[in-house]
């Protein structure tokens, strides 16, 4: 079943990047590449993340100066698999390095005594999130053929921010321009990531 709204999204998301003209788009995947990818990583791409990677994937960037990336867009046709497998685990090895260092967010629940079971609570709650996939850099879109519409967050640790209302609002925010007047109340919906949000 395709979802119209989000394969709308995904495309505008695509065609405001194009004319944003700041990073090469080589063709869209296929489904054979979607199939070939959700299948490898035990992933679905929501409706807009997969309508906006048919549309063009964006592979190349100028590097930004200490950027966590050398290539910021994951590119999901030929990129190692190990370095996809690496951006994927990010927002959990994020988490769970602030956890490790002491940290320790109430979305969490209660935190344990000590530092080891303060990771292994973690770990549980994390294992039940809904799982985020990279979009750029360390930006990032839930996973799921249900879940269109979702705000893009921003994982660095526990700090956790709304980035764009949806896919097409963020693409303006990193990239475009941006209406300053415009209203900017995204409201996140995911289990437990939306819980980090201030």
């Amino acid at each position: 079943m395709i979802d119209f709204d989000g394969a709308r999204l995904g495309a505008e998301a695509a065609r405001r990047l194009a004319e944003a003209d700041c990073c090469e788009i080589a063709p869209g995947l296929t489904e054979e590449e979607f199939s070939r990818i959700e299948a490898t990583y035990e992933l679905e791409f929501s409706p807009e993340h997969r309508a906006f990677l048919a549309a063009g994937l964006p592979v190349a960037s100028p590097p930004e100066e200490g950027a966590a990336w050398q290539q910021p867009w994951p590119d999901w046709r030929h990129a190692d698999e190990d370095d996809l497998r690496d951006r994927l685990e990010w927002p959990v090895r994020e988490v769970l390095g602030d956890v490790a260092h002491g940290s320790w967010h109430p979305a969490l629940g209660v935190r344990p005594t000590s530092r080891e079971e303060a990771l292994e609570v973690a770990r549980a709650v994390l294992a039940r999130a809904p799982r985020l996939v990279p979009v750029y850099a360390h930006r990032f879109i839930p996973a799921g053929r249900d879940t269109p519409g979702h705000p893009v967050l921003s994982v660095w640790g526990t700090d956790i921010i709304c980035y764009g209302h949806d896919l097409a609002d963020y693409i303006d925010r990193e990239f475009g321009e941006i209406d300053e007047e415009a209203p900017w109340n995204p409201q996140a919906s995911v289990p437990l990531w939306k819980d980090f949000l201030g």
